[in-house]
């Protein structure tokens, strides 16, 4: 048997070399004596040394990750197989699409088989080329694709760092199985920037609402919007809104209760005066389940700059700006607590309710005069 050791590491094979043991030196590792076979088996493992010891400096200077396995099959002529970056991320993104509805949804889905593509689309433009092993990544192919991110692609930091995320799930898997034996993102650093989401104020919220359009389509759509200011519901959750989602329930009033669709978390509003108005306004109009008049997204935030220029609105409006605009404006700076806007929004962690909601002027004002009126009495016990 050969054995060989590289960084503590051992692989053995067979030499198909045969001796008696009776001329076999086991502490020299080798056969003694001046008869001819002794000296063919000792010939035999010299070359066996040299060729592997020829093959581990050949491997050496290629200058990438290798094991003492990869010596071993080389000398062998054993192909091992080589784990490509798009194969493994393809086989990962079918897999992913099993598990639609159980644990991720198909937008989480769609996250990864976007990063596929720009990662495929990068390659090519980066290395002309379609596919890389898994051991040729590293460090400067991560750096390099972030800046290919940023500057081909003009993505926002946050963006970047979504897809380099991904990247990094995919780099885990390959450590994990045993394809790679280290992580090229051990020392790099994801980099995140804190975003100030936009809201409506007060007299932009109240602007909208008491702007009359003469275009049907305007008017619709700022009905939906509103809607949604006053619901905090997403567009795909408002998009899928129907009869089931609207129960009376243990208070004898209105709620709507549905899962949001991307995290899969049951989410329970209470349906408020306005936005029940606004049901009541399109009830029967709608084809199928949908309670109300919704079309594509591009087109509602198309028509939403329309409504911006017409009440004086300079903020960039978007229909995800409604669901801002009720965590801030409409529910915490009235007073509601922290977690019943969390629970009402459908996050998984208060930490998500935190980067949407901020603490507005009004809500400071408001708390200030209600603390002013609690003081009063401690006010007339100051002797000046």
């Amino acid at each position: 048997m050969v054995r060989i050791v590289l960084d503590g590491q051992k692989a053995q094979f067979s030499s198909k070399l045969t001796v008696n043991p009776d001329i076999w030196d086991s502490k020299l590792n080798m056969a003694v004596g001046d008869s001819t076979i002794a000296q063919l088996v000792n010939e035999k493992l010299h070359e066996i040394r040299m060729e592997l010891n020829f093959h581990y400096k050949e491997l050496s200077q290629q200058g990438i990750f290798f094991t003492v396995e990869k010596v071993r099959d080389v000398y062998l002529g054993v192909k091992a197989k080589v784990q490509m970056l798009l194969i493994i991320f393809k086989q990962h993104n079918e897999e992913l699409k099993l598990r639609i509805g159980k644990d991720i949804t198909a937008a989480g889905v769609q996250k990864y088989e976007r990063t596929e593509t720009r990662l495929g689309e990068f390659l090519r433009h980066q290395y002309k080329i379609e596919d890389i092993p898994l051991m040729e990544i590293d460090y400067n192919f991560i750096y390099s694709f972030e800046t290919y991110l940023t500057a081909v692609w003009d993505c926002s930091v946050n963006t970047t760092a979504k897809y380099l995320q991904q990247l990094k799930h995919i780099i885990a898997l390959a450590k994990n199985n045993g394809w790679i034996h280290s992580n090229p993102f051990a020392n790099f650093k994801i980099r995140f920037k804190k975003v100030d989401r936009g809201y409506l104020n007060q007299d932009e919220l109240t602007s909208i609402m008491q702007k009359k359009f003469a275009i049907k389509r305007l008017e619709q759509v700022r009905d939906i919007f509103i809607f949604s200011c006053f619901t905090g519901l997403a567009y795909v959750d408002m998009r899928n809104l129907n009869d089931k989602d609207i129960q009376k329930s243990f208070d004898g009033k209105l709620w709507i209760m549905k899962k949001r669709q991307k995290t899969d978390v049951q989410s329970n509003i209470l349906l408020l005066n306005i936005p029940k108005r606004i049901l009541e306004k399109y009830e029967g109009m709608q084809h199928g389940n949908q309670l109300l008049p919704i079309i594509s997204n591009q087109r509602l935030n198309s028509y939403l700059k329309e409504i911006a220029d017409l009440c004086g609105i300079e903020k960039h409006l978007t229909f995800h700006l409604a669901r801002h605009t009720f965590a801030t404006t409409v529910t915490l700076a009235k007073g509601v607590p922290m977690e019943t806007v969390s629970k009402m929004l459908g996050h998984t962690s208060i930490r998500t309710t935190q980067i949407y909601a901020r603490i507005t002027n009004s809500k400071i004002g408001n708390d200030m005069n209600e603390l002013s009126k609690k003081m009063m009495e401690m006010d007339e016990m100051l002797i000046l």
